[in-house]
């Protein structure tokens, strides 16, 4: 069965296409920076947003029409595992990423909801095989049931702790069964809303302590998938433990788990977080901590994670900077972490805001290879900071200086160096230059 009847395979037709179903700027065989674009961004799709996502928001139910509508329970799974190959196919994304509850009904009992994943993960499995299509990375949602209202692993409650770490259990499992290349932690509710009634060590230290039990088990079952954090400031709670790259970069060396994790960033966490994406990968990437990427953005007037496809190239493209200076993304992928809006309730949407993303990321790969080709932002860097590449400045690079021959040397040095300008604008007029060149 199609349930996608009107969409054919979206192929590429370059910039001066006029139809609404094909790349303009994505060519995955296209080289750029000395790989493919299919190699470059590992594009991925996100299950919930695309297969189970209805368009409700905190004002209003569902309005998403789909095919797959007529279905329930496990038969409703069934069909949009197809629904989703088929997706992938026509899309042309060699990737996949999904919740357990994306992918399985819970049903009455755990271990109802273990014999519903195994049905489904036999199915994804023979896709998988006839397909060719691979998953980037799967997780458990451990925040949408109401047993997890005060958090899975930074919980009160055990038994809810021990039904978390069952999950994730199960989670690996079907991680190694379906050769998952990463494994996402993302606490939903980890976190607080209040000190007056949370013991924050306790449940720092819980958390830590379901990663290690996590790393262990991998190791057990012989799972080498890459461990990955997702950090978000905030919503549901008003201060989650992994508020951003920094934080959690500091949380996993704090606990001894910096050597098993990386991290999944994402742009509107990013935003929430009142950081810039490319700050965020910078954070991560200078600190050999930048894993998986989750591609969309938000709405600046809007404050809340909105999840929209991302479609901004100035964002693109500085995010594609970070990630070509850092060597590239390796087992991680640019998963889109993105759903149509509300109003784009028709099935043909989703392959519409996926060609945005993709192209739009495309564009950004090849604008962000020119910049580093040309050294527009190197050469001026390299010159800004000379002075530490000499004299006084080398020595504090070399760790020679000491605080007295600092003060020697400004005591003695009659003519310190003026400072230059930032030329800020100058150069955002120049990526600007950049991106409108054709």
């Amino acid at each position: 069965m199609a349930y996608f009847e009107s969409v054919n395979k979206i192929a590429f037709e370059g910039k001066d296409s006029t139809n609404p179903f094909a790349f303009k700027h994505y060519n995955s065989e296209e080289v750029v920076a000395g790989k493919s674009m299919e190699e470059h961004f590992r594009f991925g799709m996100a299950y919930w947003h695309t297969l189970t996502a209805g368009g409700s928001d905190p004002f209003g139910a569902e309005t998403a029409v789909r095919s797959w509508d007529k279905y329930s329970g496990l038969d409703l799974a069934k069909v949009r595992v197809e629904a989703a190959f088929e997706f992938l196919e026509k899309m042309n994304l060699p990737f996949f990423c999904f919740h357990d509850v994306d992918i399985a009904p819970e049903g009455n009992s755990l271990r109802e909801f273990y014999s519903n994943i195994d049905t489904i993960v036999d199915l994804i499995e023979g896709h998988m095989k006839s397909s060719g299509k691979k998953l980037l990375w799967n997780t458990a949602n451990m925040f949408s049931n109401p047993r997890f209202m005060f958090g899975a692993a930074s919980t009160c409650n055990a038994d809810v702790y021990a039904h978390a770490a069952a999950q994730i259990k199960k989670g690996l499992e079907v991680g190694k069964r379906l050769g998952a290349e990463n494994y996402v932690f993302w606490g939903g509710r980890e976190g607080y809303d209040t000190l007056l009634n949370t013991d924050m060590q306790l449940e720092q230290d819980n958390i830590a302590r379901m990663f290690h039990m996590a790393v262990d088990y991998a190791k057990e079952i012989g799972f080498d998938a890459q461990f990955l954090i997702e950090p978000k400031p905030k919503e549901p709670t008003k201060h989650q433990y992994d508020y951003d790259a920094a934080t959690s970069i500091a949380f996993l060396q704090k606990y001894g788990l910096d050597k098993h994790f990386k991290l999944n960033l994402e742009a509107n966490h990013a935003t929430l977080a009142g950081h810039t994406f490319d700050h965020e990968i910078r954070v991560a990437r200078t600190n050999g901590m930048l894993g998986s990427l989750d591609a969309n953005q938000g709405d600046m007037l809007i404050g809340w994670d909105t999840d929209e496809f991302p479609v901004d190239m100035y964002d693109a493209t500085l995010t594609m900077y970070e990630v070509l200076k850092n060597g590239g993304i390796g087992r991680g992928g640019v998963n889109f972490d993105a759903k149509v809006r509300r109003g784009s309730f028709e099935a043909d949407d989703l392959f519409l805001a996926h060609i945005a993303g993709m192209d739009t990321y495309a564009k950004g790969l090849k604008v962000a290879a020119k910049l580093i080709e040309d050294r527009v932002f190197d050469d001026f860097i390299e010159k800004r900071y000379s002075s530490f590449s000499e004299g006084i400045g080398a020595d504090v690079v070399a760790g020679k200086a000491t605080l007295a021959s600092l003060a020697e040397y400004a005591l003695n040095n009659e003519s310190p160096r003026k400072n230059q300008s930032g030329r800020q604008e100058l150069l955002r007029a120049k990526l600007n230059q950049y991106i409108l060149a054709d």
